[in-house]
């Protein structure tokens, strides 16, 4: 079934709540909606740009979206094979994560735990790469495929051919708004290993009368769950994108000469001998957390999420978002990189 409203509002489809609206927005829920819609934009719509959406949880609409938008409901959870430790299992692009993460935990194929609670479809997900708690999904991804908005072509990736990396894939970059994102394969286990290494994950299983030992899936997915829903608001409540900056990935030089002037910052290893810092802590120290500019505001329990209190437009989001990476910049010689998209 395909849906084709004109001069459509966007507020209910992104996750700051933003009051914003598009030329017309196509919703399908299969790859034949998809390239019926696809017919329809290049017969009427050509001249106008085309964006396509998940649950616009990682996006910021800094004003209307003059062009074609493009929503996924593509449903859909089917088992493609399986060996004595594994299985695969394909998702279509438009089911909810943390719904398919609690549907896999109960089907005992393990390995997306600590990704709980991360708002976002599948498809979107194997975008942005989301990542929590020492877990990337680009860990469990085996196989994307996608539809070329250009010529209706299927076409299917390795995770391999994904340049996966932090909160970056090949989507997101050169591929950009070029596919529609239709099924996600993903490599599960049939032996759960909790993922523990991130920092405060097994204090927080201690403080929940847990033991690391006798941990289940369940218990880790609660875990995990109770620690984002303290930290962090709900969108439905007060709009979010999650965490609005990447954790700055710098030399090892330059955070050493950092950790020398300021001892009590916190630092991670990154890929390539090179050393990931966290920004919330630097935005912490420039004085942002908790403060506002107008409708838009740093919250006050987690600095990298900026909000929305209520009636805030995009540009207030962007300039608060501005004012936050030029205060980070001035005090560590760091222009922070936002996770979330601009439009």
């Amino acid at each position: 079934m395909l849906q084709i409203i004109p001069d459509a509002s966007l507020r209910q489809l992104n996750t700051f709540g933003i009051e914003a609206r598009a030329k017309v927005l196509f919703i399908y829920d299969s790859e034949e909606s998809l390239l019926e819609a696809l017919t329809h934009i290049h017969t009427t719509y050509a001249q106008l740009p085309l964006l396509h959406i998940g649950d616009g949880s990682n996006l910021l609409f800094l004003n209307d979206y003059e062009g074609v938008v493009l929503k996924s409901q593509i449903k859909g959870i089917n088992v493609i094979r399986e060996t004595d430790d594994e299985i695969f299992v394909e998702v279509g692009a438009g089911e909810t994560c943390d719904e398919f993460i609690d549907y896999a935990i109960q089907q005992g194929w393990y390995g997306m735990e600590n990704l709980s609670l991360i708002p976002s479809q599948i498809g979107a997900a194997a975008v942005q790469n989301i990542g929590a708690y020492g877990v990337e999904v680009c860990d469990v991804i085996e196989e994307v495929k996608g539809i070329c908005l250009a010529d209706g072509k299927e076409h299917a990736w390795q995770a391999k051919d994904c340049r996966y990396g932090y909160r970056e894939s090949i989507f997101k970059e050169e591929l950009w708004c070029r596919y529609a994102i239709t099924h996600v394969t993903f490599r599960l286990n049939k032996i759960f290993t909790p993922k523990l290494q991130y920092g405060g994950l097994v204090r927080a299983i201690e403080d929940a009368g847990l033991s690391e030992k006798t941990l289940t899936a369940n218990e880790l997915r609660d875990v995990i769950i109770n620690i984002r829903r303290t930290k962090l608001p709900d969108p439905a409540e007060q709009g979010n994108a999650g965490s609005f900056f990447k954790n700055p990935i710098v030399s090892a030089s330059k955070a050493e000469a950092l950790q020398k002037e300021f001892p009590a910052m916190p630092s991670y290893p990154a890929q390539e001998g090179k050393v990931k810092l966290a920004a919330g802590w630097l935005i912490e120290q420039v004085g942002w957390k908790g403060k506002s500019l107008g409708a838009a505001a740093v919250h006050d329990r987690q600095a990298l999420v900026l909000v929305n209190k209520g009636g805030a437009t995009g540009q207030d989001i962007y300039r608060l978002c501005q004012a936050v990476r030029n205060a980070v910049s001035e005090r560590f010689g760091i222009m922070l990189e936002t996770e979330v998209n601009l439009l």
